[in-house]
């Protein structure tokens, strides 16, 4: 030590080969990880509960990877709160690639404008607190009503539904998967701009949602449409319209809201992308999006979720970070145009 502290030069190389060895070694630790993972079950956290939409369209993503990769991705539902306890969870995990988020235009685009008023704040941050991966789909909504609810009112299209709401304010129940979900924003935001006043039924999913509104104890709801598809089908419910700003290839007969009641500025898609925990290993996080959007892309999973009403994206990280940006601008305008509160 005498010895370096004497010659300047010579402990200047010594700091130096020091600082190269531990670059080296945290380097090779890096590797390392990336090579061995995974070495145990991967969790991949739906934040509602199963059979709903977010579920429908992470599950075949699932399988997929487990096929291609032999990777074990394991679904895991966490429900509750809007989808942010589902969301708040893997944002606490640690961020070795071990936990998953199916984040959705709520978790990532409407809760954060919704949820932080008055003294609440989410317990999240939707951009500081994650590592986006890849945008999987994007999807419409599509207003259903309960059939025996439509007949019995006379509502066959979505001015019969306004002139109906218009004549019994507050007599309408609009049922939700839960308040800040694209499903709930997409009735706040057409009850603000046709001026009517629906009673909003906050569910945990769309499932016991749509179980509700299939049984007649609800009346309308604005579903995302892979989860209602089929009931559509069999008749067991009734589709007037759908949210998005062009008609859907699955139902190319159904006009969207903004042309079937005049309110061209009505438009209310449905997206789900895979996030992970922030301050991820960027070499770690390319090589698990590498692997998700090839399995998004793959023929099985791109006809599964054409089937159910989706359209597949399979973007690139960065690409994804700067969507979720523009989602939050555009639904902080939502929020605060339509006066939506968390029920």
């Amino acid at each position: 030590m005498r010895y370096l502290i004497g010659d300047p030069m010579k402990a200047l190389n010594f700091l130096h080969k020091m600082i190269l060895t531990l670059i080296g070694i945290f380097l090779t630790g890096s590797l390392l990880a990336q090579n061995t993972f995974p070495n145990r079950p991967i969790r991949f956290i739906i934040p509602f509960p199963a059979a709903g939409a977010t579920d429908n369209v992470a599950r075949p993503v699932a399988a997929e990877i487990n096929r291609a990769t032999g990777w074990n991705v394991v679904i895991e539902n966490k429900p509750g709160a809007g989808a942010n306890i589902g969301a708040d969870f893997v944002a606490k995990s640690p961020n070795d690639g071990y936990t998953w988020l199916m984040a959705s235009v709520g978790t990532h685009g409407i809760n954060q404008p919704l949820y932080n008023q008055g003294n609440y704040r989410l317990p999240f941050d939707p951009i500081k607190d994650f590592t986006p991966i890849t945008l999987v789909a994007q999807l419409p909504n599509v207003l259903v009503v309960n059939p025996e609810f439509a007949t019995k009112n006379k509502i066959n299209s979505v001015q019969d539904l306004i002139n109906y709401a218009k004549a019994n304010p507050g007599k309408v129940n609009m049922a939700s998967s839960g308040s800040g979900t694209s499903i709930h924003m997409s009735g706040e935001l057409f009850k603000s701009l046709t001026k009517t006043y629906m009673l909003h039924l906050p569910y945990k999913g769309s499932n016991p949602a749509l179980t509700d509104l299939i049984a007649g104890n609800t009346d309308i709801m604005f579903d995302n449409l892979p989860s209602s598809i089929n009931f559509i089908r069999a008749g067991r419910l009734k589709a007037i319209a759908v949210t998005s700003a062009k008609r859907t290839p699955s139902f190319p007969e159904l006009p969207t809201i903004a042309e079937a009641a005049n309110l061209p500025s009505y438009e209310a898609s449905s997206w789900f992308g895979i996030v992970l925990p922030a301050n991820m290993l960027p070499e770690l996080a390319n090589r698990i999006s590498t692997e998700v959007i090839k399995a998004v892309k793959s023929p099985a999973v791109r006809e599964q979720l054409i089937a159910m009403g989706a359209e597949p994206v399979g973007n690139t990280n960065a690409q994804f970070a700067e969507f979720i940006k523009q989602e939050i601008a555009k639904w902080t305008k939502v929020v605060k145009d339509s006066g939506a509160k968390v029920d």
